[in-house]
């Protein structure tokens, strides 16, 4: 079979390249190293019929209309909004506080008299419905309001970010800490997009509508670096040249061999439990942001909607290292100034082949979105028709 684009991925931005290109009349193959479609975004039924993220939570928000007409196209939607709350310790117990920081968890965490005299400072400041963040209030004249910074701080970002990054408080990025917000609003949605839900039947389901095309051949359980050779500005496939572009999605350094060392990444292990209970938690997502060696816990059937009575299932992240292992997943680029200057320079070998494109998270070494990923392929795939046609 004659391909004009070798595609390594079946993630999002692998499998929105490839059905652009195919409908462009281009053949397209597809190399896939897991057993199934999806990346990352791939979810399944377990053993107790719940259907579940095998690879943490996604869930789909954008304000981009393009890209969420053409998703459209292979998917119907569950309107979702998802909501996210801290679990914290308290006097009595436990609460929970909505996340982002908003006017709704300054009442929980203040009371009705204490968050009242903050929420008048805070408008009066700031102005309703506004986000500001950490860096503004500590520059508040107000005392009252650059403690509340600190309460912010020490009590929803500054564990869960040890954790999640595995940094100490010295360590962490002070421009991070500074852009951490407080949503001066009721609003307790996570996101504020315009288009917000989940796949009616799931992300496998609007993969495998998306890379069913008569011009695309989808092989799984295939490593395309066993297949792809870069030698002297040529790519090779199975040894003989390939004049065709190579969209590649997975790890830039392991592309070629780690050769100018390993591009640094948190992981993340999960641990999948199941209840006999129609629901255990108050929300799709709780984070554990003081005290639990976990970061979040996440329960699907209130992502997915899914009727299942008396049987749930969550999961729970814990974050480290990765360090290459065989059947670890790396999943957050680790973004400061040594991991830019390595970055480079795999990004500068693999300029030295014209028709390879690195795409996605992995590839670019940063972090995406899954709808900044499907506006990226939607824009690469679109540009290689393009310049075919001229």
């Amino acid at each position: 079979m004659t391909y004009d684009s070798i595609i390594a991925g079946a993630g999002f931005a692998g499998a929105v390249t490839a059905r652009v290109l195919a409908e462009a009349g281009r053949r397209v193959l597809v190399l896939e190293q897991r057993p199934h479609v999806g990346g990352n975004a791939f979810d399944c039924l377990d053993e107790s019929g719940i259907l579940i993220h095998q690879y943490g939570p996604h869930i789909f928000h954008t304000n981009d209309k393009t890209v969420f007409d053409f998703l459209s196209r292979f998917t119907a939607w569950r309107t979702y909004e998802h909501e996210v709350v801290a679990n914290l310790p308290a006097e009595n117990g436990r609460m929970e506080l909505p996340v982002p920081f908003n006017l709704a968890s300054l009442r929980l965490a203040f009371g009705p008299e204490r968050s009242a005299q903050l929420q008048e400072k805070l408008i009066s400041a700031y102005g309703a419905g506004t986000k500001v963040t950490i860096l503004q209030l500590r520059e508040a004249t107000a005392p009252a309001l650059s403690d509340l910074a600190q309460y912010v701080y020490d009590h929803i970002f500054v564990r869960y970010t040890m954790k999640q990054w595995g940094q100490t408080p010295e360590e962490i990025d002070p421009a991070v800490t500074a852009r951490v917000p407080v949503f001066l609003s009721e609003d307790c949605r996570y996101f504020q997009d315009t288009y917000q839900g989940m796949p009616l039947h799931g992300y496998t389901a609007l993969f495998e509508n998306m890379l069913r095309h008569d011009n695309i051949d989808l092989r799984l359980n295939t490593d395309a670096r066993e297949h792809l050779r870069f030698e002297n500005g040529t790519i090779l496939l199975d040894g003989a040249e390939f004049t065709g572009d190579v969209i590649y999605s997975g790890p830039a350094d392991e592309l070629f061999g780690c050769c100018f060392g390993r591009l640094p990444y948190r992981t993340l292990d999960f641990k999948f439990e199941t209840f006999p209970a129609d629901v255990v938690q108050s929300h799709g997502t709780v984070n554990y942001t003081m005290d639990e060696d976990y970061t979040r816990i996440t329960e699907f059937k209130h992502l997915t909607g899914q009727v299942r009575p008396g049987v749930t299932t969550t999961v729970k992240e814990y974050s480290r290292a990765y360090t290459g292992a065989d059947g670890e997943i790396p999943y957050y680029a680790i973004a400061n100034a040594d991991t830019a200057a390595l970055y480079a320079k795999y990004a500068e070998k693999a300029a030295q082949f014209p028709r390879l494109h690195l795409l996605g998270r992995l590839a670019e070494y940063r972090y995406y979105n899954m709808d900044a990923i499907v506006a990226g392929a939607l824009a690469l795939s679109r540009k290689l028709i393009g310049e075919s046609a001229c």
